[in-house]
């Protein structure tokens, strides 16, 4: 029988390396499964999304968990939620498969029924700016308020004839940010002499075309125009350019988010921080699987009014 000398000085630097990487990856992989089986964890953490589009919102949530959850060994598995079924067949299976250490759930409202169902799981659940109540932690933010901080300044501003755009969206998944045009009602009731009125687009209509409408074909139109978030605020500019109008001269627009590009395009809007409030989410998380006190589970961010250059007293004359 031949017998094998080892001289590694002969082996490539190469293949040196690439030796090397398998050998930590599957060390990796064992002590990953070693530590599964000792603890009882998964090391997978759900997180509950109302919608199949990832927006600027979700985008941040996502980065602030996995920027946490990664270095603590855990991955983040995402689940889109974009109706009752989905959401029945979520609840109705996880506490069967047992397949996650913690639950997230972004933005929509779960039933007391539901959260009841996913306590028999016996593990965490964090809510990141729902109104539901039975969660063991939550973050999140006061979208009344926000609105408020927006309407208040266009009445500053001598604005007396206001309008909020919103796309419809599903009720049965009670989105939290329902409470951006309650709010808008509220204040805008509060304050008293105001022409305010609610829009909502129908899914398939272009929410510009019906901001453009709104503007050119009321003989009392609005001098301010408030959108549910920026993202649907912002396209506005351009259109508006090809049509004759520019911000704020003709109109004024507000958004809410300041999301990527509100700063440059100087929209007036609401600041909101779900990157940190997704951090802090996190935190909450790992604690309770971990058995540890959370100093502060029910934990709300400040809202920051951002004024720019897309509002100004309102115009004197007529847009036509």
């Amino acid at each position: 029988m031949r017998r094998c000398n080892a001289k590694p000085e002969q082996v490539s630097e190469t293949t040196r390396s690439k030796v090397l990487a398998a050998a930590n990856a599957l060390n990796f992989s064992v002590s990953r499964s070693a530590g599964i089986l000792k603890s009882g964890r998964t090391y997978r953490i759900a997180l509950l999304v109302g919608s199949r589009t990832i927006e600027w919102f979700t985008a941040e949530i996502i980065a602030g968990l996995n920027d946490v959850l990664r270095d603590a060994g855990y991955d983040l598995v995402i689940y889109p939620i974009e109706g009752l079924e989905a959401r029945d067949a979520f609840f109705e299976k996880l506490p069967v498969r047992s397949n996650a250490d913690a639950v997230f759930v972004s933005s929509f409202g779960i039933s007391p029924d539901e959260v009841k169902r996913l306590g028999t799981a016996k593990i965490p659940i964090i809510g990141i700016n729902t109104t539901s109540e039975g969660f063991d932690a939550t973050v999140g933010i006061n979208d009344k308020e926000g609105i408020k901080l927006i309407v208040r300044h266009l009445v500053k501003l001598g604005h007396r004839n206001l309008l909020y755009l919103y796309e419809n969206f599903s009720s049965t998944l009670g989105f939290s940010s329902h409470n951006r045009i309650v709010g808008f009602q509220e204040a805008c009731n509060a304050i008293g002499g105001l022409t305010a009125r609610t829009l909502g687009v129908q899914e398939g209509d272009n929410i510009l075309d019906v901001a453009i409408s709104e503007m050119m074909a009321s003989d009392n139109p609005p001098t301010a125009l408030c959108f549910h978030q920026d993202s649907q605020a912002i396209p506005l500019f351009f259109r508006l350019q090809r049509s004759g109008l520019s911000i704020p001269e003709d109109i004024s627009v507000t958004g809410f988010d300041d999301s990527t590009f509100a700063k440059e395009a100087e929209l007036t809007t609401v600041r909101q921080r779900p990157y940190d409030m997704a951090v802090k989410a996190a935190q909450k998380a790992l604690a309770l699987i971990e058995g540890r006190p959370v100093h502060e589970p029910f934990e709300t961010f400040p809202v920051q009014l951002q004024v720019r250059g897309s509002t100004a007293k309102p115009r004197t004359s007529p847009l036509l």
